[in-house]
């Protein structure tokens, strides 16, 4: 028997990833995506999958979570791992991806699967709760005020909010390579991935005078200032103390000088945007400073003099359900079993992890769908602890959060800091790989 469609709303990370992996499984899918009818504030172009704020999917190594999820998503067959991989520029430690050939990768596999249509168009109304048919709500932390609005009508908790940012792209071209040097953290034998922009410490000290006292976007009326504490505004930092950069984004630890050996008060490092290294973003400079401070301020770093900027940083409101309150563990509301939500608007934060909440998604609504039984991932996995986040939280405090080894299951026994990372990627690789074989089976 033929099995009946499913519907997805949102053609980013999580709505292609969910599409992806329903298809591959024989489910049709019909893929609304709203662009080019109608743009967020922070898209640019047609493509699906566009990503806004970094062209970063953070850490690469299994040891590390953020890694640890995209080796799992790379087991389980994730269309945006393999397009990560095609289309990766370098990063160093790091999977960074060339921000237009990755959209476009995936934007073909996607148009071009026999089973997925894709229709450009706004949907602003969702089914009642009562209706059967599948539906996935992938619209992403921009979601229009349409839809939002539909979503506090299904769950009975409205929505909350806060602000993400998006940090300044510069030309390459631009940058004084007499001051700027290659370097990876820590990396000595290799030229490295990083332009890094030295700065002692007067230099230092009067960026961060110039940071505190700059002028800054004004919120709207209707808005609140409440930052995810993973994605804070460079000046905001600034605000929290004189040495809270030097211990975040403009940390000098294993920067020395690679020809000198000169250890430096703080570094600034710059990332490419894409694989001709023609354009390379400020690593953790998301801002709310108003365009012409940002130039002002940001070319008393050194090296950086001249720079011409190809994108300046901004702020854009966010949305997402408080998913403790309102989500199932397999991402369908509570009020409405037949209407899951993926993304960051269910809660997670981050890239990868959006576009795991969409593997998920895909796979759960799709067995569904075929007549299976639900099949959570395994507790020890990446996958799993991410879920546990969103429906296990507490309600009253539930912030997004990104991967990490906290919402893990705790380890039993003793086991010294160095080895926990490695057993816990061993156990949660052996699990998704048991998991992957059942869900085949099945």
């Amino acid at each position: 028997m033929q099995p009946g469609s499913i519907t997805i709303i949102g053609g980013g990370l999580a709505g292609c990833e969910a599409a992806w992996q329903a298809a591959q499984r024989g489910v049709p899918v019909v893929l609304y995506e709203m662009k080019p009818q109608r743009y967020s504030p922070a898209h640019e172009n047609e493509d699906l999958a566009e990503l806004v704020c970094s062209n970063s999917l953070r850490a690469a190594r299994v040891d590390s979570a953020a890694g640890l999820l995209k080796e799992e998503m790379r087991r389980l067959g994730s269309l945006i791992m393999q397009a990560a991989d095609a289309t990766s520029v370098a990063a160093g430690a790091a999977l960074a991806v060339d921000r237009s050939r990755f959209s476009a990768w995936i934007s073909a596999r996607i148009e071009n699967h026999p089973a997925i249509q894709v229709i450009r168009q706004e949907v602003q109304s969702l089914p009642d709760a009562d209706e059967r048919k599948p539906l996935i709500i992938a619209a992403g932390p921009l979601v229009t005020s349409e839809l939002a609005g539909e979503l506090a009508r299904l769950t009975g908790s409205g929505h909350l909010a806060f602000y993400d940012a998006i940090a300044p792209i510069v030309s390459a071209e631009s940058l004084d390579m007499r001051v700027v040097f290659r370097k990876s953290r820590w990396d000595e034998d290799t030229p490295g991935d990083y332009l890094n922009c030295p700065l002692d410490r007067e230099t230092y000290l009067r960026f961060i005078e110039a940071l505190v006292g700059a002028d800054k976007v004004p919120l709207k009326s209707f808005e609140e200032a409440r930052y995810f504490e993973g994605c804070l505004p460079i000046e905001v930092m600034a605000e929290r103390g004189l040495d809270t950069l030097r211990h975040g984004p403009l940390k000098p630890v294993g920067l020395a000088h690679p020809q000198s050996g000169e250890r430096f008060h703080a570094v600034v490092q710059l990332r490419a945007e894409n694989a001709e290294q023609s354009a390379y973003n400020l690593v953790g400079f998301q801002t709310k400073l108003t365009y012409g401070e940002q130039k002002r301020i940001f070319r008393t770093i050194p090296g950086l003099e001249q720079a011409e900027f190809l994108r300046l940083g901004s702020i854009h409101r966010n949305t997402f359900l408080c998913a403790p309150a309102v989500l199932r563990q397999d991402l369908s509301l509570q009020q409405a079993l037949n209407i899951h939500v993926a993304g960051q608007l269910s809660g997670v934060e981050g890239y990868v992890e959006s576009a795991a909440a969409g593997l998920l998604a895909g796979i759960h609504v799709s067995r569904k769908v075929l007549g299976l039984p639900v099949s959570l991932p395994p507790a020890e996995s990446a996958h799993a602890a991410l879920m546990r986040h969103l429906t296990q939280s507490d309600p009253a405090h539930f912030q997004p959060s990104n991967i990490n080894f906290s919402l893990f299951v705790p380890l039993e026994g003793r086991i010294p800091k160095k080895q926990r990372a490695a057993l816990r990627a061993e156990a949660a690789l052996q699990a998704i790989d048991q998991w992957r074989h059942s869900l085949q089976a099945a």
